[in-house]
């Protein structure tokens, strides 16, 4: 104990000393200023590093800014198109004016060219390019709670016309539990009911269209919800 309080005693009076003697703070600095001195090319090295760093990420996110500003632009007229079913201008272009494609093209990272995937992916399943669809709706992602649930959803839809259920399941799955609300989940857990029975997954079917039945009593889908939970569970039990 007693050699315990030596030691921290021996080491307050050193602290002490460092503060208290003019002597030894320069001592202190002149070892830091001779190591800058030794190592100053290293230092600097690290220095111009550092701040080319900080310099490429504010370049990086400026240009960026600038580049989906001028992309919200061109997509004003596109999104136009597609409002008006005009689907191979909004996806094509007009001759003056860029499409989707061409947004996504010369605007890629932007927030724009996301938004053009969800645009063409959706224009493309309309047109029974299954594929296609399937591709773009991919590389889409957001946090709107009614864009990306619709896309997870349109992403299910051209899986089912592929005939891959699984992936068909999948998608619907993440529609119906992204955000959930009493307007739109509804709408995609009855898509998830019908690809549960197209693959043969009765009780999950049922289950499913319990969910609407107990949670979602004022939607559209409530009756035909108890309609074809009845006649699963018909099934169920021969």
């Amino acid at each position: 104990m007693v050699k315990k309080e030596i030691k921290k005693g021996a080491a307050h009076d050193e602290h002490n000393e460092l503060l208290e003697n003019p002597e030894a703070i320069a001592e202190s600095l002149g070892k830091g200023e001779a190591f800058l001195k030794k190592n100053s090319r290293a230092v600097g090295g690290i220095i111009i590093v550092g701040i080319l760093v900080i310099a490429g990420i504010l370049y990086f996110q400026f240009n960026n800014a600038n580049k989906d500003k001028k992309a919200q632009g061109e997509m004003f007229q596109a999104v136009y198109y597609f409002e008006q079913d005009s689907l191979d201008y909004a996806l094509n272009g007009d001759g003056v004016n860029d499409g989707f494609l061409k947004i996504l093209d010369e605007y890629s990272g932007t927030n724009s060219a996301n938004l053009a995937n969800f645009y063409a992916g959706s224009i493309y399943l309309t047109q029974g390019e299954y594929q296609k669809a399937v591709d773009y709706l991919e590389d889409f992602s957001a946090d709107d709670f009614f864009v990306q649930a619709k896309a997870y959803a349109l992403l299910g839809d051209a899986y089912v016309e592929l005939g891959q259920n699984s992936e068909a399941i999948s998608a619907f799955e993440k529609a119906a539990s992204y955000k959930e609300n009493k307007f739109f989940t509804p709408i995609y857990l009855n898509k998830l009911a019908i690809a549960y029975e197209a693959a043969g997954q009765i009780e999950k079917a049922i289950d499913t269209y319990g969910t609407i039945e107990n949670e979602y009593p004022e939607s559209y889908e409530f009756t035909l919800a108890r309609k074809h939970k009845a006649r699963l569970e018909g099934l169920a039990s021969k």
